[in-house]
């Protein structure tokens, strides 16, 4: 551990050395650790699982590497650029991208290209959904309560229930009515249907912006390996991490948090700090407070949904399967919700090139019917589909894994913006030592850049800034949408952080 301590103040006027603990070694936690110990300030990472990167791990089966989903690289902040290249070096590719959706046994470029969408709807349903899209146009705006109202206002009803309505509703499980538009405006602000046109035939005006973002950056060997560089860099400057070591309390005296206990294999363990930072989800945070939080915060955090996801990788023998990185499936007659190529966002990612690793994701509730399935039934499953989508043949399949991940995707639902809020303003206020950052930890359904960006303005208000964590990216933007202008900077104390232009690394089709 790092001797070197950072004091603050104490009420009775002594220096008390600072002493951070952060709960989770995901890409936020583990930028939260980076920044601390190029101060010399002492932390400990406590980590429940036994892999770091949360979602953003890579999974070794059998030398083919695959992603939780798949993991661009793109950011418009400089501090995170320059720390990515920092821990890669020359393991930071730079690759093509391709995306389609797959609908109605055809491809159609994603983002959308008018062209190539009138050759494949054909004009009878390319008229519909332009003439759909001037009715929605002309109508007044009305309310916009949920997704489908948010969507059918901006594009048309038509284009909604072709491009929109069932893929969002197998990746969120409910219907898009129950969806709040705050979902909307976050993942799909700025794109519209005139715009689309107008970049597909004519080069935009305005040299400096890019609405189709072609290429992206990626490890050579998938995004986990990112962070479990940074684990060694820690490590070797002797930041413990401690894996499978879940916080099960979180013990608070009135004045803010004191110590938590995490219960591990070898039992409980107490880790005192003056100082925390938490990435775990929030919903657990509250639970696990003692003294616990009033009624009212415990039932806003016990409403509080996830979307959970699963991926059956599929090892496929042929060289080429499909030009894609990835495809949106939005056939109904199957339940798979997008297909990864993994040899396609790098070759390191198969041993053998003349064979493919597919990523089968699945869109879930924890415990459902498909959660609970066992391992050799989802293959099997996951075999069919991809024979059902003529992408290859049963015979072709030579191998296959099953990895699910809890709590993958907070949810919009109806009212979680006040349930957010209300535990917010009640930890702010109680447990003022204690910082969110991350998806899950700040309940936002955020990018990586995203997460790593309220790590690193966290660990900067320990170290005397102030920043508004909560205000970093709080205006929604469309994430496909590139603006080179200049970058940037970590802001000065008292003002809120930054608010660049992200790009997605959780590739939802306009959205």
């Amino acid at each position: 551990m790092a001797s070197n301590f950072l004091a603050h103040e104490s009420t009775t006027g002594m220096r008390i050395p600072k002493r951070v603990a952060i709960i989770g070694a995901g890409p936020a936690g583990l930028t939260a650790a980076h920044v601390l110990a190029k101060e010399n300030v002492p932390a400990v990472i406590l980590e429940a699982d036994r892999t770091v990167g949360g979602i953003s791990r890579t999974v070794n089966y059998g030398g083919y590497l695959f992603d939780i989903g798949g993991h661009r690289f793109f950011t418009k902040w400089d501090e995170v650029e320059r720390l990515w290249n920092e821990i890669l070096g020359d393991k930071f590719l730079e690759r093509p991208r391709l995306s389609r959706i797959y609908y109605r046994r055809k491809f159609f470029f994603y983002p959308l290209r008018p062209k190539d969408a009138v050759l494949g709807l054909g004009p009878f349903e390319t008229l519909r959904i332009l003439t759909s899209y001037v009715w929605a146009k002309c109508r007044p705006k009305g309310e916009e309560k949920n997704l489908e109202q948010w969507v059918t206002r901006r594009f048309g009803r038509r284009l909604y229930e072709v491009f929109f309505k069932t893929y969002t509703e197998k990746v969120w499980g409910v219907p898009c009515t129950e969806i709040g538009a705050e979902w909307a405006a976050q993942r799909i602000k700025g794109l519209s249907l005139g715009t689309a046109i107008r970049n597909a035939f004519f080069k935009p005006k305005n040299s400096n912006v890019k609405t189709l973002i072609d290429r992206f950056h990626y490890p050579e060997r998938g995004p986990g390996q990112m962070w479990e560089m940074m684990a060694d860099w820690l490590r070797e400057r002797n930041y413990p991490i401690l894996m499978g070591q879940p916080v099960v309390g979180i013990h608070h005296n009135g004045g803010g948090v004191s110590y938590v206990v995490t219960r591990g294999a070898e039992g409980e363990q107490r880790f005192e700090a003056t100082d925390f930072i938490s990435s775990m989800p929030v919903r657990d945070l509250v639970n696990a407070l003692d003294p616990p939080a009033p009624a009212e915060i415990r039932h806003a955090a016990n409403r509080l949904r996830y979307r959970d996801f699963l991926i059956v990788s599929l090892i496929v023998n042929r060289k080429d399967v499909m030009p894609d990185n990835w495809l949106y499936v939005h056939e109904p007659q199957v339940q798979v919700g997008r297909i990864q190529n993994f040899k396609n966002w790098s070759p390191a990612m198969v041993p053998d090139q003349n064979k493919t690793c597919l990523g089968m994701e699945y869109f879930v509730f924890e415990n459902d019917g498909l959660w609970s399935r066992p391992d050799a039934e989802l293959v099997e499953l996951a075999k069919r589909e991809i024979d059902q989508l003529g992408l290859a043949r049963p015979e072709e399949i030579e191998d296959g894994t099953v990895v699910r991940m809890p709590k993958a995707y907070p949810m919009y639902d109806d009212g979680w913006a006040d349930r957010v809020e209300k535990i917010r303003a009640y930890l702010q206020t109680e447990l003022p030592n204690l910082q969110l950052v991350g998806r899950n930890g700040m309940h936002k359904y955020n990018n990586q850049d995203h997460s790593m960006m309220t790590a690193m303005c966290a660990a900067e208000n320990i170290l005397g800034a102030h920043h508004d964590l909560w205000a970093i990216n709080a205006e929604p933007e469309y994430h496909e949408e590139r603006r080179e202008t200049p970058k940037s900077t970590i802001p000065a104390d008292g003002k809120p952080a930054p608010q660049p232009v992200p790009a997605t690394e959780d590739m939802q089709p306009l959205a």
